[in-house]
């Protein structure tokens, strides 16, 4: 009797010397996009630009506004026109507002200006790091007569991590699209 009772208790000592089960971390499909193509922007406003053909150009509310959509990646950017009369001013304060706006969530927001005097193209450009609205905005002029604004937005939940891949593969296109905007007049 003793007997079974030793061999039972090392009989289950030995089975239940294992490892311990660790939960199975959720994760997120790993993105892959093609290589971009890209095309001249024309319409009738006061600029032109080149764009991927990975999104699709759509009116917005107003002449001269502009959704870029990239529906396989739920994310469409967000294109502004507004002639300047005499109120400069006001529009780089509310570009500037709608970034930082964002500091509420953002853990970090890099701003780098750009000029291309040669086409009279200026401004700057903002990547808001962490879990924000808007991952990318810009804001491009000619500071007499012009003002363009972007902003970057994803149809679902800010999470870094998973849409990390999406934004580097925007934000290579916005900055071309910034490296060939032009103005037509």
């Amino acid at each position: 009797m003793i007997k079974n009772i030793i061999f039972i208790f090392v009989s289950a000592l030995l089975i239940s010397c294992g490892k311990d089960p660790v939960p199975k971390p959720s994760g997120e499909l790993r993105l892959e996009y093609p290589a971009p193509k890209y095309q001249k922007f024309e319409n009738n406003c006061a600029y032109t630009f080149e764009y991927s053909d990975f999104a699709r150009i759509t009116n917005a509310k107003k002449p001269c506004w502009y959704y870029l959509n990239y529906p396989k990646m739920k994310a469409k950017i967000f294109v502004t026109y507004y002639p300047i009369k005499n109120d400069f001013a006001d529009h780089i304060r509310e570009a500037e507002k709608m970034v930082y706006e964002h500091t509420v969530k953002a853990s970090a927001i890099d701003t780098k200006s750009f000029e291309y005097p040669d086409r009279k193209v200026y401004g700057n450009f903002y990547e808001l790091k962490g879990q924000t609205a808007s991952n990318l905005q810009f804001y491009v002029t000619d500071s007499t007569r012009h003002f363009v604004t972007a902003y970057l937005y994803f149809n679902s939940r800010p999470k870094p991590d998973s849409l990390a891949p999406a934004v580097d593969y925007i934000k290579k296109d916005m900055k071309h699209l910034l490296d060939t905007f032009e103005w037509k007049n």
